[in-house]
């Protein structure tokens, strides 16, 4: 495969520290949520995985509509990032990525099944992550 690009980030000390990337552009402070005993006060993993996947993966739908010639300008996603503990003291995610689109459903669940195939998100966590896929409120699971 051919690199197309490259980014990275630091983190200083966990979840109750500073996150940086490599430009400066993303420069943040990292606590635990009120849910994990922290004080709620700043971002934390589980937030930014949840923007990050929910932005790629609208980008993957309209990208999918671009190639199709949809005209679709818009793709809401929300990813919702689950924090799980498991039973031996490790911990996994599960996210469910819920997508409204303004177009016939059937049309609409084709697009999302396609777009959960080239998101460079979903490619990663695939086999890993448990993902739940709906589009305008309709399960495909």
């Amino acid at each position: 495969m051919k690199t197309i690009y490259t980014t990275s980030a630091k983190a200083s000390a966990g979840r109750n520290g500073q996150v940086k990337s490599d430009d400066g552009l993303l420069d943040v402070s990292l606590s635990y949520p009120k849910a994990l005993g922290g004080s709620g006060e700043a971002t934390n993993p589980e937030q930014l995985f949840a923007a990050g996947y929910s932005a790629c993966f609208s980008n993957a739908v309209l990208h999918i509509a671009g190639l199709q010639k949809l005209g679709l300008r818009e793709a809401p996603t929300e990813a919702k990032v689950r924090l799980l503990a498991k039973e031996n003291g490790a911990f996994a995610l599960a996210v469910d990525l819920s997508v409204e689109l303004a177009m016939d459903n059937d049309a609409a669940i084709e697009l999302v099944k396609s777009a959960h195939q080239v998101c460079p998100y979903s490619n990663a966590v695939r086999g890993n992550v448990d993902v739940s896929l709906s589009v305008n409120g309709i399960s495909l699971d």
